[in-house]
């Protein structure tokens, strides 16, 4: 067992308000530059929806991600030998067009325009051409299902649901789905590089890319299969984002948590065993993955963990932060966080609680505690094609123990007389159910942000100290 500290995001979709606050601070100070203005290392996407850039998630036609052939883990794409054929043309590589072609206005002539009968117009302008040009896509095309009868359908998470009977008015679903670079245990982006400029920090699992040495073959951006690297066509260098570490290194949260106001962000530390990676990402069946995902997350608590990682060189510190980890709560302890498409088999490291919905049938309806998930606006099915490679078991547990909170703290506080009965139904004792509470609801800064500080006591170079991940020698 070889253990290591990875920081981790979880996202509470029940609460999101699709405000998009979260994109703005991040998108003011990491990504305000020439060549990066149609980079967003965090976007708010609406679903169903094919998102941004379109159909990241359709992995049969951007080939991005892991698959198993002959048994064996590889990246599908291609190994070694596809790369440096196609190293000069990527068939695999988004468009801009499917990302959206930055524009500009000429506000200087509605400024100076002189007096007229007319209000004065500007056409926008394609900021890497130059030239005039029509909109026909944007980062927010989709947002709040604007133009969803047109797009949606093209959503993968469809599988197995007939789209046309979800996106009439009766039926239709939204909500929000804020996304950043997955900073996974297994990157695919890492292993498709072929000139080993992405790699992943051995201190706190962030993946950076080195500037120096990234050549622009962009092979790393149709590799990632979250589609969150990004190539600057003014500067010829991949870029993507870097988990704030200036401000995690200095015990603060990511900008996109620090601003997030409808506080449904929660960043800790996760130990985990390094050495079970592949084993992990090596599963034949899909829906296998995120349980075992789940169980190569270490407890925090067990004090032969904490020797073991303070062994492998763990600091105190982040030892320390892992037990009080709010992510380890949300998504290993109470099963109610989920990674988005364990499927990709990158085992990514940003997990999203699903959302609640208003149910279907008319109040008072005779419908049994455990079939509620069944009536939800959106669709168990949905959910788990997003959330779990297609297993509705473990979004249906989740879902029931978030009903079942409210249920239980309205009888608490409404109704003055608790209803255990429907705690026991999810499986949760009454004081797990007053933490839960105090971490969706209540729960301060601190709480909701346990970020160590590094130790920086020589300069060293941390591109030399990059972790290994779950491939052969770390590379294509």
């Amino acid at each position: 067992m070889k253990v290591k500290a990875q920081f981790a995001m979880v996202l509470n979709l029940d609460k999101c308000i699709g405000c998009h606050t979260c994109s703005i601070p991040c998108k003011n100070v990491w990504t305000n530059r020439a060549g990066a203005e149609y980079i967003w290392y965090n976007n708010v996407e609406s679903k169903p929806g094919i998102g941004y850039p379109k159909w990241w998630e359709d992995q049969g036609r951007h080939k991005g991600g892991w698959e198993l052939k002959g048994g064996r883990l590889s990246l599908r794409a291609g190994g070694r030998t596809k790369t440096l054929l196609n190293i000069f043309h990527n068939p695999n590589l988004p468009s801009l067009d499917d990302y959206y072609e930055p524009w500009t206005y000429d506000y200087q002539k509605l400024i100076s325009s002189p007096p007229s009968r007319h209000q004065p117009a500007t056409r926008p302008r394609s900021l890497v051409t130059g030239e005039n040009m029509q909109l026909r896509w944007g980062p927010n095309w989709e947002d709040d299902l604007a133009g969803a009868a047109a797009t949606a359908g093209g959503d993968v998470n469809f599988r197995n649901l007939d789209y046309r009977v979800y996106l009439q008015f009766e039926r239709v679903f939204l909500f929000y789905l804020p996304r950043i670079c997955e900073h996974c245990l297994n990157p695919a982006c890492v292993a498709s590089c072929p000139s080993g400029a992405l790699y992943k920090r051995d201190e706190d699992g962030i993946v950076l890319v080195d500037q120096e040495r990234c050549r622009g073959w962009r092979h790393c951006v149709s590799g990632c299969p979250y589609k969150k690297v990004y190539f600057n066509w003014k500067t010829g260098r991949s870029e993507k984002c870097i988990f704030c570490y200036p401000r995690t290194e200095a015990g603060l949260p990511t900008l996109c948590a620090e601003t997030c106001v409808g506080r449904i962000r929660y960043v800790g530390v996760l130990l985990y065993d390094a050495d079970r990676i592949k084993e992990t990402a090596s599963l034949r069946d899909d829906r296998k993955i995120y349980p075992a995902q789940t169980d190569l997350y270490l407890d925090p608590h067990d004090p032969e963990i904490q020797a073991a990682a303070r062994s492998d060189g763990v600091p105190e510190s982040f030892v320390e932060a892992a037990k009080r980890s709010p992510v380890y709560k949300l998504a290993v302890a109470w099963r109610l966080a989920f990674p988005p498409h364990p499927e990709f088999r990158t085992l990514p490291s940003v997990w999203y609680v699903p959302p609640l919905s208003p149910l279907l049938p008319a109040a008072g309806a005779d419908i049994g505690k455990e079939g509620l998930s069944d009536v939800m606006r959106i669709p168990v099915a949905y959910l788990a094609n997003l959330l779990t490679a297609g297993d509705e078991a473990p979004v249906r547990l989740a879902l029931q123990r978030l009903l079942a909170l409210r249920t239980y703290m309205r009888s608490v506080r409404v109704d003055r007389s608790a209803d255990h009965g429907v705690l026991e139904d999810a499986g949760m004792s009454d004081l797990m159910a007053d933490e839960m509470y105090r971490l969706l609801a209540l729960a301060k800064y601190s709480e909701r942000y346990v970020v160590p500080t590094a130790r920086r006591e020589r300069e060293e170079n941390c591109f030399e100290g990059r972790g290994r991940v779950g491939y052969p020698q770390g590379g294509v």
